[in-house]
This record gives structure tokens, C-alpha cells and sequence, in this order.
């Protein structure tokens, strides 16, 4: 029987997709709502998929996903968010996400997608599918954030939403002093001097989204 695992901050969302999942014939052998119990878990587990929220309170579901593709799991991961956003859907793929479903979908699309990726094929809602089927037929613009290293991404994202160094290193288990650092290499990079726009970067290249919410 193929085993799930279920990250998401949202218990409601997990008991949901645990009760689908199981009378669809899956185990789910465990869930989580932090990225740092998910690693944990997900290297004792080792379950066939996870299903991965991207949005984890402070922190990004990419960032577990880097997580486990640099420890080279066998796992697959299908995200299963809410964003559309251009962005996050290239850097799950670039990450090595073999599926991109929306919470706005049925239960019997979620259980395609873990079917799919089971059989070693890739599952994509139909406007992530839209997207990528356009990024084909026009050039691409030059991205102001490949140049970022993953860990200068998610202190871009922390900053952006207003955390101090001090909360970005405990978040992050680094120093305020190394955060700093961080962050300045990043600004240089990006070719911005203030923080205000640095925010306006983040809001265009979908880091954070513009609304209430973000």
C-alpha cells in the first residue's frame, strides 16, 4: 500500500485529505505543520509521497523541498497550495516537485496526481498547466533572484514580511550578526538599498503577495 505524508498548518485540511486519502486506498503514515518536524519525520518515514502546503506560518514549503532534494530522498512531493504564482510554481519544479495541485480542486484530482507520480509521471492543475505551457511558446525574462542562494532566499522572504534579525536567526538558527550579513548580500545582489524596495521587488517577483494576507 503506497504511504503519504501530510504537511500542512491547517489541521482541519489534514484530517480532510486524511479521511480522502485512506478510503482511496492510501496509508498516510504521518503528518506535520512545521518544516522542521516534517524533515524529521519525513527521513525516518520515508513515505512513497508527501503533500506539501506552501504556506508553513513563517516559512515556505520550498524550503522543505530543498531540504529533501538535498538529501536526496526517494520520496516524491506533490504540492497542494493555493498559489498560483508563477514563481512558486517554477521553483517547485526547479526543487524537484513532481506535482502542482490547488486546494480549489476535487479530492478525486488530488488522488490523480498521487497515482500519477506513483507510476513516475508528473500531475499539474490545469491552470499550473496553462502556465508552463506558456513559459514554452515566449522567452523568458531575465530572473532578478537566480542568484540567490536558497538560505538568501528565505531571509529575502522573512525580511520582506517584517521579521527582525533577531527572529529571522531564531527562526533560522543563525546569529542576528549572520543575518545581517546575509541580508546585505542579498540587497547588493538584487541592486536595492532600501528595505521598502526590496519589498517592492518581492511583491512583483510573487515572494509575498500583495494583498491583505501577505
Amino acid at each position: 500500500m503506497p504511504t503519504l505524508f501530510l504537511v500542512d498548518d491547517h489541521t482541519i485540511v489534514r484530517e480532510g485529505l486524511r479521511a480522502l486519502l485512506e478510503a482511496a486506498g492510501f496509508e498516510v503514515v504521518g503528518e506535520a505543520d512545521n518544516i522542521t518536524g516534517a524533515v524529521h519525520e519525513i527521513v525516518r518515514l520515508v513515505p512513497d509521497v508527501v503533500l506539501l502546503d506552501l504556506l508553513l506560518g513563517e516559512r515556505s514549503g520550498l524550503d522543505l523541498l530543498g531540504q529533501m532534494q538535498q538529501r536526496n530522498l526517494p520520496t516524491r512531493v506533490i504540492i497542494l497550495t493555493m498559489s498560483e504564482q508563477p514563481r512558486h510554481i517554477d521553483e517547485a519544479l526547479r526543487l524537484g516537485a513532481s506535482g502542482y495541485v490547488l486546494k480549489g480542486s476535487g479530492g478525486s484530482e488530488v488522488v490523480a496526481a498521487i497515482r500519477a507520480v506513483l507510476e513516475g509521471r508528473r500531475h499539474f492543475s490545469a491552470p499550473v498547466a496553462e502556465h508552463l505551457a506558456a513559459t514554452l511558446d515566449s522567452p523568458r525574462p531575465t530572473d532578478p533572484l537566480a542568484t540567490l542562494s536558497m538560505r538568501e532566499r528565505q531571509i529575502l522572504e522573512l525580511v520582506v514580511r517584517g521579521k527582525s534579525s533577531a527572529a529571522i536567526g531564531s527562526a533560522l538558527h543563525l546569529s542576528p550578526k549572520t543575518v545581517d550579513t546575509y541580508r546585505s548580500r542579498l540587497m547588493a545582489k538584487l541592486a536595492v538599498r532600501d528595505i521598502a524596495s526590496l519589498v517592492r521587488l518581492a511583491v512583483r517577483e510573487g515572494v509575498i503577495d500583495s494583498g491583505p494576507n501577505a
